[in-house]
């Protein structure tokens, strides 16, 4: 498990550090005396003893401890995040945007990474509740039913990130995945491409997959004999199944201007390794449009066309979601959906026309 580097400075205490019992004894009172004085009670002190803690304190350089401090108020101010692959820049950047709200509100952050290795979710809730955290965000891969079980019996609130549980009522925040598809689907053929191959990860019952893949299917259905294509799941590095097929969707193509919708930015990076294996310029012998924006997009080829995700206005707003909740605002369960943005580059405009 990592925490946020705020939260593992806070919990990391120094080998020297005073502590009470340390300013207890240099004072001359008991440590339930200190305690008062710490807890601004000193009216319930004779000056001359509150004056005796204080100096004690300066001397020793006695700093309370947050955490001790937040529990004997019965909360910790800490959240527990749950993220499904901490090296996919959509991860990073929804913990960042959720951070800086959590921050602002006073909360500090822990993190704990799957790795894309569904069997962890219970582990991973299990982990940050020893912690004390007051509530979660969870960006889940969804494969585990008893994480479900694990959160209800903690009692904490959840909110819900880009992947929905089954098994789990809680707030759900996302990017609109089927808007996101139609707006790359809609850009690819309105610049003149006419067979599409839509790339993903292997969809294994995560729901943002399963949502994507699905609107792709329905936006091919919509358009009709103006647009052919098929959706081919590639497992993670798997370069093999990649190019194979690549190739095909260009033989099935003839000669059709052949284009590629990958998922997401990992499987954006797959396909432009992919390209330079074969040769292909995006753009010219196949296009290309990927689902997030990262800062390598604009540097990739001719540059990659995306459809970028609201990661910070996502990750503020689960968090918003969940500070509600630990306010105790009881509301239904919510679905906010955000809209992504098409920034397009030179890999989406066929240089054979000029579009």
């Amino acid at each position: 498990m990592n925490s946020s580097s705020s939260a593992e400075e806070a919990a990391a205490p120094s080998e020297t550090r005073a502590t009470i019992a340390d300013v207890a004894r240099l004072a001359g009172v008991s440590k339930a005396t200190v305690s008062r004085f710490l807890n601004h009670r000193d009216t319930l002190l004779t000056r001359d003893i509150a004056a005796r803690v204080e100096t004690a304190v300066k001397q020793l350089g006695y700093v309370p401890s947050p955490m001790a401090q937040a529990l004997k108020r019965g909360k910790s101010k800490l959240i527990g995040l749950v993220v499904a692959d901490i090296t996919n820049p959509f991860s990073v950047a929804v913990l960042r945007g959720a951070e800086k709200a959590c921050q602002e509100a006073g909360y500090l952050v822990m993190l704990f990474n799957l790795g894309n290795d569904g069997s962890r979710e219970r582990e991973a809730i299990e982990a940050l509740a020893s912690y004390q955290v007051e509530g979660f965000i969870l960006n889940t891969l969804g494969a585990d039913a008893g994480a479900a079980s694990e959160v209800v019996r903690h009692g904490k609130p959840a909110v819900l990130v880009d992947r929905r549980h089954p098994e789990m009522q809680s707030d759900f925040v996302s990017l609109d995945n089927a808007d996101a598809i139609r707006q790359a689907v809609s850009h690819l053929l309105a610049n003149g491409w006419r067979e599409l191959l839509y790339v993903t990860e292997p969809i294994a019952g995560v729901s943002a997959r399963i949502e994507r893949e699905s609107a792709f299917n329905a936006q091919l259905a919509s358009h009709g004999k103006a647009a052919g294509g098929r959706s081919q799941q590639v497992a993670d590095g798997d370069e093999a199944a990649l190019l194979a097929a690549l190739r095909e969707a260009k033989r099935r193509a003839a000669r059709k201007p052949l284009a590629v919708l990958a998922s997401n930015a990992v499987m954006t990076l797959q396909v432009a390794a992919a390209f330079a294996k074969l040769g292909w310029q995006a753009g010219s012998d196949a296009g290309l449009v990927g689902i997030d924006d990262t800062e390598w997009a604009p540097l990739v080829g001719p540059g990659i066309s995306t459809v970028a995700q609201p990661t910070d206005d996502l990750g503020r707003v689960a968090a918003s979601c969940l500070l509600e909740r630990l306010d105790g605002r009881s509301l239904p369960p919510r679905q906010i959906l955000l809209p992504g943005r098409l920034i397009v580059r030179a890999s989406s405009q066929r240089a054979d026309t000029g579009a």
